[in-house]
């Protein structure tokens, strides 16, 4: 589980920063990071969907994060460098929200595990009820009187 947490945050911080630089480098230079930054997002998208193909919301959001990083290797090396400013910046907001989304997903299977797996209190009426070999020892406490 944690390794699907990581794959979706890397990816996150990875959009973040590219939307910084699309705002505040030269677009040579936007050029050159969107190939770069985007080419290590595919492998990391393509990874996490390989990985968790049994996971539906893993499985697209890694696809998604995946043909949005192909077509941003695209665009860097094809478009004119003005273009590539604006396109760098979309693209990298919408692995952000693809990340996110994935983040969130797993946040919500792992509550729901923790929370199927928490500890209850049960009333006196429910432990009086229950018969006597399956009463769990010393868990229920002394009434005070």
């Amino acid at each position: 589980m944690r390794i699907r947490y990581f794959s979706f945050l890397s990816l996150a911080i990875a959009a973040g920063f590219l939307v910084v630089v699309s705002q505040a480098f030269t677009a040579f230079d936007i050029a050159n990071l969107a190939l770069g930054v985007g080419i290590g997002m595919l492998v990391v998208a393509l990874g996490a969907a390989a990985r968790f193909h049994r996971h539906v919301p893993s499985l697209l959001s890694g696809v998604a994060a995946a043909a949005i990083s192909a077509w941003m290797i695209v665009a860097s090396q094809v478009f004119a460098l003005g273009t590539v400013q604006n396109l760098t910046f979309a693209e990298a907001l919408g692995i952000l929200g693809v990340s996110l989304a994935a983040l969130t997903a797993h946040e919500l299977t792992t509550e729901r595990v923790v929370h199927s797996l928490a500890p209850h209190r049960m009333a006196a009426t429910e432990y009086d009820a229950m018969p006597a070999e399956r009463q769990p020892n010393g868990l229920r406490e002394p009434v005070a009187g």
